[in-house]
């Protein structure tokens, strides 16, 4: 049977059923009576269970890092991520399962205040999976404290462009001319830009690309395990082979960046173009895959065209396609 007490101006309800506990803080007695009575419902449904264990969030975060995390496409950002939990949150040393939404809403609102609203939701849904993992598998708790807390609005979209202007001077600070052999890694930046903005591929991607991935008479590569977990072929345009061709053969990546420099010589004569074109002001190098998804929207029919980019859902690809109204205007005579 559930308990309910005020305290000052709001109340605290309290489920004891079948061995598990559970308690809340809400603003009035009606919301707190309708808690109470979907929690007994999934302790009577076996939705929430009790569980007998001394692990702490710590313990949890720590081997979702080691187990989880490194199997995934995010690895890097997932871990780093995590780390950071294990440093920075100030309930890590609370047993998993007596964590609440409160705590939780707490620390999401202290982010909000450090951190764009994509962020949080972002970490938001990391956290929740450590704590969904640690209740279906591991049994370390019964109930996912993060579901029953309000998430910061999706920001809109990035709706950024990067036309044909911006690409000639970003090309000319970076002292490439097309289509010549890249004669420093700041030109290999510039034939990135382009090959970016021809297959839609990710940073991370082009970076990583081998030349025995590269099938350059069949006019097609091969990415191994991508973001979302899969593998993809991505076509080849002709200017695209083309620039592949200029760097090819080569024993070690076909770019010969990292994914570190290539962000950080891209920012720098980004910067450096801006008083050419201060449009390119808020460009950032993801940015060519809103491009990619444009152009290619025109060519290819949405099937080909989320296969190409890696998308399973096709409406992930609203996410990229921001084609001006003058473009789709030009379609409709």
């Amino acid at each position: 049977m559930a308990t309910f007490r005020k305290r000052g101006d709001a109340w605290r309800a309290e489920v004891s059923k079948r061995g598990v506990r559970r308690s809340g803080t809400f603003d009035t007695k009606a919301e707190a009576v309708a808690w109470a009575t979907k929690v007994e419902a999934e302790i009577l449904d076996g939705k929430i269970l009790a569980v007998n264990t001394s692990r702490t969030l710590a313990d949890a975060l720590t081997r979702y890092r080691d187990e989880v995390s490194p199997g995934k496409g995010g690895a890097r950002w997932e871990i780093i991520r995590l780390d950071k939990f294990i440093e920075e949150l100030d309930f890590v040393g609370i047993l998993v399962d007596r964590i609440q939404p409160e705590k939780v809403a707490q620390w999401r609102d202290a982010r909000m205040t450090e951190v764009s609203a994509g962020t949080v939701n972002r970490e938001m849904n990391l956290l929740s999976a450590v704590f969904e993992r640690a209740r279906r598998e591991w049994r370390w708790c019964s109930a996912n404290p993060v579901r029953d807390v309000r998430r910061p609005a999706t920001p809109a979209p990035r709706d950024q462009r990067i036309d044909a202007v911006m690409v000639s001077t970003l090309l000319e600070v970076m002292s490439y001319a097309k289509w010549s052999p890249p004669e420093n890694k700041i030109q290999r930046v510039a034939l990135a830009l382009l090959f970016a903005i021809e297959t839609g591929m990710r940073a991370g991607e082009i970076v990583g690309l081998t030349s025995d991935r590269v099938f350059l008479d069949k006019r097609y590569l091969r990415l191994g395990k991508t973001k979302n977990g899969d593998a993809r072929n991505v076509p080849l345009s002709s200017d695209a082979a083309t620039i592949l061709g200029l760097l090819l053969p080569t024993d070690g990546p076909v770019f010969g960046l990292s994914t570190a420099s290539l962000d950080a010589l891209f920012r720098k004569y980004r910067d450096k173009a801006k008083a050419a074109c201060p449009a390119l002001e808020n460009v950032r190098f993801h940015d060519t895959r809103h491009e990619a998804v444009s152009r290619l929207a025109g060519k290819l029919d949405v099937l080909d065209l989320a296969r190409m980019i890696g998308h399973r859902d096709i409406r992930s690809l609203m996410t990229y396609y921001n084609a001006h109204a003058s473009d789709i205007a030009t379609r409709l005579d």
